[in-house]
């Protein structure tokens, strides 16, 4: 079973979307968008870069732990991984998104 795109919309009328891997965990999170269809973009867009290596781009937070940023050829984020323990586990999850990122399958969430 491969991955998939899950939309939302929040009580504010704005849309977002997250990346889940075959096992359902979520990979990456998107930003907030004021349209579906500008969300829908932000998908194209993941399904596009996401297995393109120099498109991540690795991070270290304050409290030592590790995430990515996925991002356009314009190097806009269109994406981020959450927190990592460790260098490896970022490095998986990068590798999740990667495989995962070009699905097609959206579902909207409930």
């Amino acid at each position: 079973m491969a991955g998939w795109y899950e939309m939302k919309k929040n009580d504010m009328g704005q849309y977002s979307f997250v990346l889940k891997a075959a096992n359902g965990e979520v990979v990456l999170r998107s930003e907030l968008y004021e349209s579906r269809a500008a969300a829908d973009n932000g998908i194209a867009s993941v399904q596009k870069n996401s297995p393109v290596e120099s498109a991540y781009t690795h991070s270290d937070a304050s409290d030592g732990r590790f995430y990515f940023n996925l991002k356009a050829a314009n190097h806009q984020i269109i994406g981020t991984s959450q927190m990592y323990k460790t260098a490896a586990a970022r490095r998986a999850g990068m590798e999740s998104v990667r495989t995962n990122g070009p699905t097609t399958a959206v579902k909207n969430e409930a």
